[in-house]
């Protein structure tokens, strides 16, 4: 995937930058502004000590997956395998029919 700055490479990029939250009066309060759309639903998980220390959930054989995963996916890359972000988000929003 390519990002080059555009309105698709944006979207992603959205999507991927967590958002903290801290709760006040029984309701959850984001800390900063956030650019999100009226009525945008977002999925909340709890962040535990592992998470915030940089670690994750992955057993010893999901991490090894991962990796193998991501070597083939730089394999792909320097072998010129890559599909324009625009294209993957495109093809993403018509499958969920948007």
């Amino acid at each position: 995937m390519r990002f080059d700055g555009s309105e698709a490479t944006r979207y992603i990029l959205r999507d991927m930058q967590p958002l903290k939250a801290h709760v006040r009066n029984g309701r959850l309060v984001l800390d900063e502004p956030t650019e999100l759309p009226e009525g945008e639903v977002v999925e909340l998980v709890f962040a535990d000590d592992a998470l915030e220390a940089g670690g994750d959930y992955l057993d010893d054989e999901e991490r090894a997956r991962l990796h193998r995963s991501i070597e083939r996916g730089l394999e792909d890359v320097g072998a010129g395998r890559t599909v324009d972000a625009r294209q993957v988000v495109e093809e993403l929003r018509a499958r969920a029919g948007r």
